[in-house]
């Protein structure tokens, strides 16, 4: 099935990348790395994945108020 489908052309809802630039102090530069390496993955990466997580839980508990 999948040689019948053009994957150059398929786009995801909400996953167009946007570039944003922030300044981190030194400390948080080591402190990121140091947790990244622990994964193994880049300081990027562990970046998308803390925030990732952290707008989850939050839109969660946005959630779970609105349904009590």
């Amino acid at each position: 099935m999948l040689d019948d489908l053009d994957l150059s052309t398929i786009k995801r809802h909400n996953q167009t990348q946007r570039r944003v630039n922030v300044d981190f102090p030194a400390w948080m530069i080591d402190s990121l790395d140091k947790e990244a390496g622990k994964v193994g993955v880049t300081r990027q990466s562990i970046i998308k994945i803390w925030l990732a997580e952290r707008l989850e839980a939050l839109a969660a508990n946005k959630q779970n108020q609105a349904d009590a």
